[in-house]
C-alpha cells in the first residue's frame, strides 16, 4: 500500500487541488472598467483597446518605444545629497528613499537616455513616476541641467518626458529652486539653436508644469492626460465653481492653446520623428542649381513675353464710337479753333 500513498495520491490531490492565479495577469482599464489580459496591455503599449484609454506606462518602457530599435544609452548623472534637510514627517525621508530605490531599482525619479530617433541625434529625460509620484527634487534638477549640456555637446534635441506631481515636499525650498536651474538649462539649449520638445504626460502638475514642462518649442501631450498646477479639487474649493469634466485634460488645453498637439501612443514615435526632421533638416533636401542663360537668350524670351501680351480691348463711348476715333476728332477740331500766326 505504500506506493498509493507516497504516489497514487498525491498525483490525485495534484489534480483536484485548484490552482493558484497570479494576480497580474488581468488589467481592469480605469476608464471603461473591462477587464484586459495583461499580454494583450503589453502588446499595445498600455493603452485599452476597449475605449483607447491611456494607462501610465513605465519609463524603460517608454524609451524603448522612443528610440531606434529601442536602443539607448543611459548618461550617468552627478550625485547629490540624499536628505540635505533630515526632513522626517511619519517617516524618515531616507527610509522613503531606500524604499523607492528598492522597489524601482533606480536612485531617483529621472532617467537621462541618448541615442537615434530616426537617424538624428536625441537626448531624452524621461520621468519614473513609480519613484515617489516622479517628484522633483535635488537629484532630478541635476538630472536635467546634465540632460541639457548634454545635448549641447552632443548638437542633438532634447526631449523631456514629465510624469510627476510637482515639487518634492521633503526637499523644502531646495526642490522649488530646481523651477528656476531647469529653466536656464532649458535655456541654453534654445541659444545653442537646437530644439527642446516636451511631451506631457499623465500626469504633469505641481511645479514641474510651472517650469520647464511649458518652455518646449513644441508641447506634445499625450491623450487624456492630466496637465495642470493645482488639483481639480482645490481649484473648485477656491473659486467656489464646477468645472468643466474634462478640465486639465489634454484635449481640453489643446482646445485652449496650451499645448500644440494632442497625440495617441502609437503615433507618438512618427510624431516626434517628423517635427525634427522639420526642426533639423532645414535645408532643402538636393542641391540647389541656377539656371545659366545668356543675354540673347533673355532678350529673345522678353520679345517673345511682349508678343504674348494680348491687344486692348475695344472699349467704345456711350454713342458707340471707338474712343481713339474721337480723340482724333477732338484734337483736328482744337487745331481748326486756333488763330492762324
Amino acid at each position: 500500500m505504500n506506493w498509493l500513498t507516497n504516489y497514487v495520491k498525491p498525483k490525485l490531490r495534484d489534480l483536484v487541488r485548484p490552482k493558484e492565479i497570479p494576480d497580474n495577469l488581468w488589467h481592469k482599464c480605469t476608464n471603461c472598467g473591462q477587464m484586459i489580459f495583461h499580454r494583450d496591455l503589453d502588446k499595445n503599449h498600455q493603452v485599452c483597446q476597449h475605449c483607447g484609454h491611456h494607462m501610465r506606462l513605465t519609463v524603460t518602457k517608454r524609451l524603448e518605444l522612443m528610440f531606434d530599435d529601442g536602443e539607448y544609452t543611459r548618461a550617468e548623472l552627478p550625485e547629490v545629497p540624499s536628505d540635505p534637510l533630515k526632513f522626517s514627517d511619519r517617516r524618515k525621508y531616507k527610509d522613503r528613499i531606500k524604499e523607492s530605490n528598492a522597489k524601482t531599482k533606480e536612485t531617483d525619479a529621472l532617467i537621462v537616455a541618448h541615442g537615434k530617433m530616426g537617424g538624428q541625434n536625441v537626448v531624452v529625460a524621461a520621468f519614473n513616476f513609480a519613484y515617489m509620484g516622479g517628484s522633483m527634487g535635488t537629484a532630478v534638477g541635476e538630472g536635467l541641467v546634465a540632460a541639457s549640456k548634454l545635448a549641447i555637446v552632443q548638437d542633438a534635441a532634447l526631449i523631456v518626458v514629465p510624469a510627476s506631481g510637482g515639487a518634492r515636499m521633503q526637499e523644502g525650498i531646495l526642490s522649488l529652486m530646481q523651477m528656476a536651474r531647469t529653466t536656464i538649462g532649458v535655456e541654453r539649449v534654445k541659444e545653442a539653436g537646437l530644439p527642446y520638445i516636451v511631451v506631457l504626460t499623465d500626469p504633469t502638475t505641481g511645479g514641474v508644469s510651472a517650469s520647464f514642462a511649458m518652455l518646449g518649442d513644441v508641447a506634445i501631450a499625450e491623450s487624456g492626460a492630466v496637465i495642470g498646477f493645482a488639483g481639480r479639487r482645490v481649484i473648485e474649493q477656491t473659486i467656489r465653481e464646477q468645472l468643466p469634466d474634462d478640465f486639465q485634460t489634454a484635449e481640453y488645453l489643446y482646445e485652449h492653446g496650451m499645448v500644440d498637439m494632442v497625440v495617441r501612443r502609437h503615433e507618438l514615435r512618427p510624431t516626434l520623428i517628423k517635427v525634427l526632421s522639420l526642426l533639423r533638416n532645414t535645408k532643402p533636401a538636393a542641391d540647389v542649381v541656377e539656371l545659366q542663360t545668356s543675354g540673347e537668350d533673355t532678350a529673345s524670351e522678353e520679345a517673345d513675353n511682349i508678343n504674348d501680351i494680348p491687344p486692348p480691348p475695344d472699349i467704345r463711348r456711350p454713342d458707340g464710337a471707338p474712343i481713339e476715333e474721337v480723340a482724333s476728332e477732338e484734337d483736328k477740331s482744337k487745331d481748326e479753333e486756333k488763330p492762324a500766326e
